[in-house]
């Protein structure tokens, strides 16, 4: 494909139409090949992230790449240009993602964005735990802007369990804090492709999609894994100072392994449980199961090994 730069398709009058930050990150970079793969023209994506080396190849392809650091609303302002809509992808910094999303959401409305698209996390309205928090304000903050907006609450990403899978194996253990708690977690790629679907057709203004798949517990997810892998997993549920403490020893920062045994606290609560069919109708097809993603994860580990 050729390869456009913002400057030539700028003096043309071409209007970017779809900027997704955090495109060097998993969610963000899925979104882009999902739109590519759907037909989106690629001078009209706009991928986003602070090093622009890891879009190089986006580059090539014909995506307008641009440099955006939530820390620096100067480099927002330049990224954001000639923007119909931000795909705003919630940064993974702890303590810091309400400050980042509001520095984007204020450069969205500088650069007269049309649409707002924000990744957030199901049950952000209800849910107590910490990483609620900051998506519950950043919602109120992007309602109160006065901008369009369609909010995302993504559930528990499936590949929070399936990257742990060689530690699992390891120890023959599911550790966690959840209890009897189901998590309705779902893929990446599933929730990417509903994220594409809002971007590409319909009329999606104003809603708040709460997206999970189909719900397990951390015993059920053990046993899941036991069947695919043939070793016995066991899930051991263990005081969140306890689970904090084991993720703090295994190399995990302080503050996120505190985020993430209050997670589990909060799944514990039925905060990363949902009911709804939301991303199924925006998928258009079901969603990927957790044994799904669990033979998918084993069978790709086999394949790197070779």
């Amino acid at each position: 494909m050729p390869y456009f730069t913002d400057t030539a398709l700028l003096s043309k009058g071409f209007t970017m139409s779809t900027v997704i930050t955090g495109a060097s990150g998993h969610l963000g970079r899925l979104v882009v090949d999902q739109l590519l793969a759907a037909g989106t023209p690629p001078a009209q994506i706009v991928a986003t992230g602070r090093d622009t080396d890891k879009l190089a190849d986006l580059a090539r392809n014909g995506v307008a790449v641009r440099r955006a650091d939530f820390a620096d609303p100067g480099t927002l302002d330049d990224a954001f240009a000639g923007a119909e809509t931000l795909m705003l992808v919630s940064s993974t910094t702890v303590g810091e993602r309400f400050d980042n999303a509001r520095n984007a959401i204020d450069a969205a409305r500088r650069a007269g964005v049309s649409r707002i698209v924000y990744t957030s996390i199901v049950n952000a309205s209800t849910a107590r735990m910490t990483l609620a928090d900051a998506h519950r304000r950043t919602e109120d903050y992007l309602r109160a802007s006065g901008s369009a907006f369609v909010i995302l609450r993504n559930g528990w990403y499936l590949e929070n369990y399936t990257d742990q899978l060689p530690m699992i194996t390891k120890y023959h253990a599911l550790l966690g804090s959840a209890g009897d708690g189901l998590v309705s977690a779902a893929s990446r790629r599933d929730l990417a492709a509903a994220t594409v679907a809002v971007l590409t057709g319909g009329d999606h203004l104003g809603a708040i999609y709460e997206l999970g798949g189909t719900p397990f517990t951390l015993t059920e997810l053990a046993a899941t894994i036991s069947d695919v892998l043939g070793t016995p997993i066991a899930y051991r549920d263990m005081p969140v100072a306890d689970y904090t403490a084991t993720l703090t020893g295994a190399g995990l920062p302080p503050q996120m392994a505190a985020a993430v045994a209050d997670a589990d606290a909060g799944l514990a609560r039925g905060e990363l449980f949902t009911a709804s069919d939301d991303l199924v109708k925006l998928i258009g097809r079901p969603a990927i199961t957790a044994h799904e993603a669990v033979r998918n994860a084993a069978a790709a580990s086999i394949e790197e090994s070779r």
